[in-house]
């Protein structure tokens, strides 16, 4: 299998089992069943070249309106979080810079990934934890619209998603995302 689709089966794996699996995402299942997740696999390792990236994606948004969102997938780069989070705050003033500002949303995604204030192995961090470094590019008018039919409150979402994962455990949470490589 090519790497980068093999890349990209892990990632829908990983999508499958733990963003809709664990319900940490409501709104997942139904961008998965429409077919409306774009993955791109971006196999250089600098900034430079993320920022490339991030940017051809935007492009790829705007000129595809069959394309809900976006995952932007770096399985070689940022392999240490802090640096992936310097990343992620670069990204994020790209979008500004490039006028994406209100346009397009990061969401932020990292094998190590952990919450300020957290313990490593506080399972609340698998909420977060994806099996390779990404950056999930959301159309904001998409946002709106799906919690314009959302019956309960979005705030509540992240708070359900940490309770659920520290009822599981971290051995559990662990497993279940290395079960998708």
């Amino acid at each position: 299998m090519d790497e980068n689709l093999e890349v990209i089966a892990q990632t829908e794996q990983w999508i499958k089992v733990l963003v809709i699996g664990c319900n940490f995402c409501p709104f997942a299942a139904r961008a998965m069943e429409q077919h409306s997740i774009h993955y791109q696999v971006e196999t250089a390792t600098g900034w430079s070249a993320g920022r490339v990236a991030l940017l051809k994606e935007c492009e790829r948004l705007d000129q595809d309106a069959d394309i809900g969102t976006t995952l932007l997938i770096f399985p070689t780069a940022f392999p240490k979080f802090d640096e992936y989070l310097r990343f992620v705050t670069y990204a994020e003033k790209q979008l500004q810079s490039n006028g994406y500002e209100g346009i397009y949303q990061l969401a932020s995604f990292h094998p190590l990934y952990r919450f300020a204030g957290s313990t490593f192995n506080d399972a609340a961090n698998y909420t977060n934890r994806s099996v390779y470094p990404m950056l999930h590019l959301l159309r904001e008018e998409s946002i709106r619209k799906a919690l314009e039919f959302y019956p309960h409150s979005p705030a509540g979402i992240p708070e359900n998603n940490i309770h659920f994962a520290r009822e599981k455990g971290t051995a559990y949470m662990k497993l279940l995302r290395d079960s998708c490589l």
